[in-house]
């Protein structure tokens, strides 16, 4: 098992960062934010594996996947935040330390995006710093990890 790898896990609609209301989520995309993990990962010899998804099952079925070679989870739920118990569990049930990532305050949004299934598993949450928030996230990560 490589306990150096980190999955970043980023839900529906994150694959149009830079597209979609860039007055709420900035104008970097997908791609920048990747590369972003991936650089600041690698800062401390961890390397990272990427997986988008708008589906709830494929980011689940790359959850259970990471139980078997990664060291933890950086992840933006996206709007599955709010509304998904199943992710949560899969979150629960690999037993890796989890980074939550917003880009947005989500907390200076709408009531219902104020809730958090995955908050109570996370050991690591960053909200509202835009897409910078994923390196400081990826950080304290790998802070809890140890070396």
């Amino acid at each position: 098992m490589s306990t150096r790898r980190l999955l970043l896990v980023n839900g529906p609609n994150l694959n149009l960062l830079g597209i979609r209301e860039p007055e709420v989520y900035g104008t970097e995309t997908l791609a920048d934010v990747e590369s972003l993990v991936a650089r600041t990962a690698a800062e401390s010899g961890y390397e990272v594996r990427a997986v988008q998804s708008n589906h709830e099952g494929v980011l689940i079925d790359a959850i259970h996947a990471a139980r078997t070679d990664c060291a933890g989870i950086v992840i933006n739920p996206g709007g599955l935040t709010h509304t998904s118990v199943v992710l949560r569990d899969a979150l629960a049930g690999v037993a890796l330390p989890v980074a939550e990532v917003h880009i947005s305050d989500v907390m200076a949004r709408e009531a219902f995006r104020h809730h958090s299934y995955v908050a109570d598993v996370a050991v690591v949450h960053v909200v509202g710093r835009g897409v910078a928030g994923y390196a400081e996230a990826t950080r304290a990560l790998v802070a809890r990890l140890g070396d």
